[in-house]
């Protein structure tokens, strides 16, 4: 049985139906509903969203993303006006683009990525946008020639979990995806989030805060991992809002810009409130 802090509002209210008649009606995604999110409620309800491009399978199988998995689709040629379509018409301030991992496309859809920040950039001029995008290291510059305001990449788990939770995906190959961006760009605003809950313990997750911040990783997200499904991942424990502050507390101390960490807190939760 969860625990009473991990108790969610239904969904309801004006925003949250508005948001997802414009959904289904521009035939896009987004990352809330794929992945059940928790705070799907409240982000809709404060018309926000994060917008999942390059189609709703992805080419991995990590443990615990509800995701579909599999073989995707060619990619919808107009996605990316659809969404900055959306964005305007929700009136966004600040929106989170993040994709399906495309191990099938040469470019990774790295092009999908600069095609939405610059029609995003054309329709809502004032918009801030940060990217979450997979680990497609060879366009690192591409992306930055676009300068969204955030460039995110999640780490997601620790290191000794990362062959089981994520078997295609590669600790290392990561943290030096992070790292590269500073490299390239020192100003750049980066972003990692790490879930919590799968069977690490607190000195693999300090652990991974420092390489984080060795990284030179600017805002970090650190969130309870919720088993989506029951072929997914078990939940191995809760911890607790006091251990999520603590951890708050280290990350700071670590010298981190702005840190997330919470029971609910997701990648993409509260993200204008980091920019600030």
């Amino acid at each position: 049985m969860k625990p009473d802090w991990l108790k969610v509002k239904i969904p309801s209210g004006e925003n949250f139906a508005e948001v997802m008649k414009l959904i289904k009606d521009n035939d896009i995604h987004t990352i809330c509903q794929e992945a059940r999110c928790p705070n799907l409620a409240e982000c809709f309800g404060k018309k926000t969203a994060t917008f999942l491009i390059l189609g709703d399978t992805c080419t991995r199988d990590c443990r615990y993303c509800n995701v579909k998995h599999g073989k995707p689709g060619t990619v919808d040629g107009k996605e990316y006006i659809k969404v900055a379509e959306s964005v305007r018409a929700l009136g966004l301030k600040y929106v989170v683009i993040t994709s399906v991992t495309r191990d099938d496309l040469k470019d990774g859809g790295a092009l999908t990525f600069i095609r939405t920040v610059k029609e995003i950039r054309k329709m809502s001029p004032g918009t801030k946008i940060e990217l979450l995008t997979p680990d497609f290291r060879e366009q690192i510059k591409n992306i930055l020639n676009v300068s969204p305001d955030v460039f995110g990449h999640n780490i997601e788990t620790v290191k000794r979990l990362f062959k089981t939770i994520r078997p295609k995906g590669d600790y290392i190959r990561s943290l030096v995806f992070l790292k590269q961006i500073k490299e390239y760009n020192p100003s750049q605003l980066t972003k990692s989030g790490l879930m919590i809950g799968l069977g690490e313990t607190k000195e693999e997750i300090q652990k991974t805060l420092r390489e984080l911040k060795l990284a030179k990783v600017d805002i970090i997200t650190i969130g309870q991992y919720l088993q989506p499904r029951e072929d997914l991942a078990d939940v191995d424990r809760y911890y607790t809002p006091e251990e999520f502050a603590e951890f708050k507390a280290y990350a700071y101390d670590l010298g981190f810009k702005h840190v997330e960490s919470g029971p609910l807190v997701r990648s993409s939760y509260h993200a204008e409130d980091a920019l600030h």
